[in-house]
């Protein structure tokens, strides 16, 4: 399943100003006019060397139940400032466009087009909203969730965000997106029963507290769970109580019935120096095989610094830093005209100029490829090309930095792979969402042919996201006429 929601129409999710220039659109006779709109962002959030594409299968079902009801007529009427021929044409909604992504699960880049929208320009407008919060969200969270998953060095993780995510949604699409950077599990019910992510969690404090003794609320666990018994061992000392209590427990309830404990938690305190006293209990007891949880708003970071010193913890579950991207919580993805299509049937280019070079957009409809090196598989680059460019690796490629153009570097024994996937054509669904284990794995391959040099936290390498030489050259025209026109 993948429709918590079923039919759900988000059509009134949207900015005011996407139907104030919808309208617009309309009385000026451009109803029929053809606009291409990329999305992008223009910074990896936290600083990292890439991103995590995750959203599309959100957005296709979005797309698919977008319309407009009598009741958001009748709401837009007491709004005010449309026309009842804006009216009807919302009444009579179709998407007619073209719309091409790159794959869930796949890494990205600053300055790339990711999705790119091509259809009559009000329909393109009004999606706007719609496809940015999909798109920025979960994209967000992936990325978020891969950057834990890369600190915990292949130990697993399980995702405890929902009780601080940001509402509902974000809580059931991030564990989804936490699924597809890499964590094992979730302590979601919902996200478990509609997308299939294991649904992983025991007890909380307030079990414990809720019995007289430590060692009783442990023991009635057990023996209502025994397959399934993980014990959370800081409610009142790790070392004193909690730990000593699991250990007779797990020999009076799951010793006689043949069974092993899935595992302790801990989830306050000093990790590191817990864990340790823990394992060592554990292991004098004959527990050698009982696995260590730590939790306790934990996030790459901490994780990392736990495990240069030694913490002896098998699997994390980590809350609130991931699920909401705590420490930077906005991806910056926009949408941008980048051209229009004439009468004739040629594209005419549009550039978006600012004192802010970064913010400068590349103009044209576009194609995106990613260049691998045939013998070992890595990633080396990203190039954008022009919509009716292909790419010939026969002989060698040569690509230049489109800002520092001095920087050439000409890639041997390599091959391109077309990234933008075509998704809708006009109108028509034309792709077919594979399972999210499947997505999952492709982001695990794909990040592990990144260079590891890009997969550093600290200053990672800058992977080069360049421009094919006629895609260069247009943008530059652009820049000049525009630069001779101010002057």
């Amino acid at each position: 399943m993948s429709a918590p929601f079923p039919g759900r129409n988000l059509a009134m999710m949207t900015d005011l100003y996407e139907l104030t220039m919808a309208a617009g659109y309309l009385k000026e006779g451009y109803a029929d006019k053809t606009a291409v709109f990329d999305m992008f962002f223009r910074k990896v959030p936290d600083n990292g060397g890439f991103a995590i594409m995750a959203g599309l299968e959100q957005f296709i079902e979005a797309i698919e139940n977008f319309s407009f009801t009598e009741e958001d007529i009748a709401y837009l009427r007491e709004v005010g400032g449309f026309s009842e021929a804006f009216f009807e044409y919302l009444r009579r909604f179709e998407f007619h466009c073209n719309v091409w992504a790159v794959e869930e699960g796949t890494p990205i880049f600053p300055g790339e087009p990711i999705v790119t929208v091509e259809g009559p320009c009000i329909e393109a407008q009004l999606i706007e909203t719609l496809l940015l919060l999909t798109f920025n969200h979960q994209s967000l969270i992936a990325t978020k969730a891969n950057r834990v998953v890369r600190a915990c060095q292949g130990r697993k993780v399980l995702e405890f965000g929902a009780r601080r995510a940001q509402g509902y949604d974000a809580a059931l699409y991030g564990a989804r997106a936490a699924y597809i950077g890499g964590c094992a599990a979730t302590s979601c019910v919902m996200a478990d029963r509609e997308f299939g992510i294991p649904a992983s969690g025991t007890m909380a404090h307030s079990w414990v507290q809720m019995f007289d003794s430590e060692y009783e609320a442990f023991r009635r666990y057990a023996e209502i769970y025994p397959e399934n018994c993980l014990l959370l061992v800081d409610t009142y000392s790790v070392v004193h109580s909690g730990v000593p209590n699991a250990i007779r427990v797990f020999n009076e309830v799951l010793a006689p019935l043949g069974m092993r404990p899935k595992g302790i938690r801990i989830d306050s305190g000093d990790i590191s120096y817990l864990s340790k006293r823990a394992r060592r209990m554990l292991d004098k007891a004959g527990y050698e095989d009982c696995p260590i949880c730590a939790s306790n708003s934990l996030d790459e970071y901490i994780v990392r610094d736990l495990l240069l010193q030694g913490a002896q913890v098998d699997l994390f579950g980590i809350g609130e830093n991931l699920i909401t991207s705590k420490s930077d919580p906005v991806f910056g993805g926009v949408y941008k005209l980048a051209a229009v299509k004439e009468k004739d049937g040629n594209y005419l280019p549009k550039i978006k100029l600012s004192e802010t070079v970064e913010k400068i957009t590349t103009p044209h409809l576009k194609k995106l490829w990613r260049i691998y090196d045939n013998e070992n598989g890595q990633a080396m680059a990203d190039y954008v090309t022009m919509y009716d460019e292909s790419v010939d690796c026969e002989g060698g490629l040569t690509l230049f930095d489109p800002v520092e153009t001095w920087k050439r570097r000409t890639f041997h024994n390599c091959s391109a792979k077309l990234l933008s996937t075509p998704i809708f054509k006009e109108g028509k669904k034309v792709y077919e969402c594979p399972p999210l284990k499947e997505i999952r794995d492709r982001c695990q391959y794909q990040v592990s042919h990144l260079w590891e040099e890009v997969r550093r936290f600290e200053f990672p390498h800058r992977y080069y996201v360049d421009l094919s030489q006629k895609l260069w050259n247009e943008k530059q025209r652009l820049l000049n006429e525009a630069g001779q026109q101010m002057a």
